[in-house]
């Protein structure tokens, strides 16, 4: 009998994180590469090459289950991937309260990698939403309650997700809906615009050459990254809500350095304007880039998100 548990629970782990790819065979706008993915070398979290990109399921045990499902996009600049803090961290205390946490880890726009490289952060995450809806009665999920999380750059690229899901980035044979139910933005950035904008970020994403060929060439003290005008408009994404972007949970920290508060100001402002549910949580202290625990605070950001996230049921 004792056995018998022990198997039941080993295969409930394995159910629970399981990693599943998102594409079969080689992914759209890949380049075919002899490198291996790496991970920084005194941080084996933070994940600098992505050539496959995957989801990792975090499933709720069955008496807590609740249908819902966030699926959790790490930020890092669009140079890396913070895959534990801002990833799986997450998604397992997503799963502690019933929710299920689906970690992506999608490719950076890197032109070593891939080709149209600001598009290939958003077909990946239009794949996790079309993968997850199309699996959901299979992983117990309710197709009609999937969000979206991103934290700093995985911000922007779900802030994108949720104001471009009109145009599809991917094949989508059975018109399966790219719009998530709700988003949730930590730390975010937004807008592309310049004084505001995490400038790695948007040279990352839109620049002609990487953020390291640039530094190379102009100086890695330079500070100025120059992008063409027209995808600093379609990618400040404060500019492209409309009154069918999704209910928004929003979190930032007032003295953030690294991406300006201002990018959540002005997509709550936004958010109002077009009469989309917004829920924000700010703090007077924290900086950036800490994840689900701010340091500098007693109430945590995660508790209020859940609260949301579990009252829209």
């Amino acid at each position: 009998m004792k056995k018998l548990l022990f198997l039941i629970l080993i295969c409930n782990i394995s159910i629970a994180q399981q990693v599943i790819p998102l594409y079969e065979g080689l992914p759209p706008n890949s380049l075919e590469t002899t490198d291996e993915e790496s991970t920084g070398a005194e941080n084996p979290g933070w994940f600098t090459t992505v050539l496959t990109p995957t989801l990792t399921l975090y499933l709720p045990e069955q008496s807590k289950k609740t249908g819902t499902a966030v699926i959790v996009c790490p930020g890092g600049g669009y140079t890396g991937l913070a895959m534990q803090h801002e990833g799986h961290d997450i998604a397992k205390k997503l799963q502690e309260n019933g929710i299920a946490g689906i970690v992506l880890k999608y490719r950076l726009p890197n032109p070593k990698y891939v080709e149209n490289k600001e598009v290939v952060p958003l077909q990946d995450a239009q794949r996790a939403i079309q993968l997850v809806r199309e699996k959901a009665g299979e992983w117990g999920i309710d197709p009609t309650k999937l969000g979206i999380m991103g934290s700093s750059a995985g911000g922007h690229l779900v802030s994108t997700v949720g104001t471009h899901f009109d145009k599809a980035q991917i094949s989508n044979p059975l018109n399966t809906s790219l719009r998530p139910d709700f988003l949730i933005l930590n730390y975010p950035v937004i807008s592309f615009k310049p004084g505001i904008t995490h400038n790695g970020s948007r040279y990352n994403l839109v620049g002609e050459l990487s953020l390291s060929d640039y530094a190379d060439k102009f100086g890695h003290d330079s500070k100025f990254f120059p992008v063409p005008l027209n995808k600093v408009e379609e990618y400040s994404n404060e500019l492209r809500v409309t009154i069918d972007t999704p209910p928004t949970f929003i979190m930032h920290a007032v003295d953030d350095k690294v991406v300006p508060v201002e990018n959540s100001l002005f997509f709550i402002s936004s958010l109002l304007q077009h009469g989309v549910e917004v829920e924000s949580f700010f703090y007077e202290k924290g900086g950036h880039g800490f994840g689900m625990t701010n340091p500098e605070a007693k109430v945590q950001w995660i508790d209020a998100c859940l609260s949301w996230i579990l009252e829209r049921r």
